[in-house]
């Protein structure tokens, strides 16, 4: 028997009974649903925490020294950078202050921090300039805010030369910084910048105890990182700095949520085998309602091969069609949730649908085996006489 006769057969017996065959099909259309559902928002999270992570330098390593009294300067930071595995440098000190402007007050996070740091930290500058080694180096009352500061204290963002007042000290705007949004892990919108050497004054800290240093590429960040794990060892002594590699970061954010997609993954594939019982208990009763009709195709020559393969077909037809519909009302799904997130955006990628497929004709075919099978051993004298 013919393929395309097999399969105008399986579609004919499936359109008979519409209900039945719906019924039949929603374990598989629940199960794929589910499958495409956790895996496609498991990675569009995935995603977006490994790109803000990215962006927060993938190339970086974050360094910090817990010994006061290891005192560590700009200078000797700055010669860092003469080793060859090492790119940039750049020191920052984060504390909470009180902002005062225009009769309006805001608590903002106080960044004190070096001229690579915007670069290093992929900060990008809207409108202005950012911080300049020449600030850093006479401790320039300046600073650069994000939108939501020059928002809340002067209620628009063309703010450059105003004067806000942080902790009593005034400080003249000179630049302001690209919205990054409220939901960003990395935003800066509710920050403010000023120089490294400044806020060291105005939150009276001497030393430098967190700092950033690029490797010069993705290739030589191992050898960066040992170069500072051993000069810091060196300096401020066993257990009392850290130095984090923010790749290794990410590659760990990535295998978490590979590990995540894969178990709940499984556990929807369970929704899928369910869906499987229900296809081959359908398919036996099938088989039960056309004894008659297999003996007679098998009486006027039809080969146990052809018999499988039309039930089969069957099995698979009714699998994939679920399939297909689990598939377009889980990207109905997300399409909804993307319309409610601004941040994180979700899709059904190739792979997952290419999977969602696979596994649709994969239980077809396992769930169809042992009906087409039985259907296939019917001997057609007995199969005739059935009533």
């Amino acid at each position: 028997m013919k393929f395309n006769q097999a399969l105008k057969m399986a579609l004919s017996s499936v359109l008979s009974n519409k209900m039945r065959s719906f019924l039949t099909m929603l374990g598989i259309i629940v199960g794929v649903m589910a499958v495409t559902l956790l895996i496609s928002l498991v990675q569009g999270a995935t995603n977006t925490i490994t790109a803000e992570l990215g962006n927060l330098g993938g190339t970086n390593l974050t360094c910090m020294i817990y010994d006061s009294s290891s005192r560590f300067t700009l200078e000797e930071l700055k010669a860092l950078e003469e080793e060859e595995s090492i790119g940039l440098t750049s020191a920052y000190l984060q504390a909470n202050g009180t902002l005062k402007a225009a009769g309006n007050q805001y608590d903002a996070a106080v960044y004190g921090v070096t001229e690579n740091y915007m670069d290093m930290q992929s900060v990008k500058v809207e409108t202005g300039r950012g911080i300049l080694e020449i600030d850093n180096e006479y401790r320039l009352n300046v600073c650069v805010v994000g939108v939501e500061v020059a928002k809340e204290l002067f209620g628009n963002t063309d703010v450059i030369g105003e004067i806000i007042r942080i902790n009593g000290k005034d400080y003249k705007v000179v630049g302001v910084l690209k919205e990054m949004g409220a939901n960003s892990m990395s935003s800066v919108d509710t920050q403010i910048f000023i120089p490294f050497t400044n806020a060291q004054r105005l939150f009276a800290q001497t030393s430098i105890t967190s700092f950033y240093v690029s490797a010069t590429s993705d290739e030589t960040i191992e050898q960066a990182e040992k170069y500072m794990n051993d000069y810091l060892k060196a300096k401020c002594g066993e257990d009392n700095y850290m130095v984090l590699n923010m790749g290794m970061i990410i590659e760990l954010v990535e295998e978490v949520y590979n590990t995540l997609s894969y178990m709940l993954g499984g556990i929807a594939a369970i929704s899928l085998l369910v869906g499987g019982i229900g296809i081959m208990n359908i398919m036996l009763v099938s088989v039960t309602e056309r004894t008659k009709e297999i003996g007679i195709r098998k009486a006027i020559g039809a080969q146990k091969s052809d018999i499988i393969v039309q039930f089969l077909i069957e099995s698979v037809v009714l699998s994939l069609m679920g399939g297909m519909i689990g598939m377009i009302l889980s990207g109905g799904i997300l399409g909804i949730i993307n319309l409610f997130s601004t941040d994180v955006k979700f899709s059904i990628t190739i792979p997952v649908a290419l999977l969602a497929v696979l596994f649709s004709v994969g239980v077809g075919v396992i769930f169809g085996i042992y009906p087409a099978n039985k259907a296939a051993n019917l001997k057609p004298i007995d199969a005739l006489r059935f009533e």
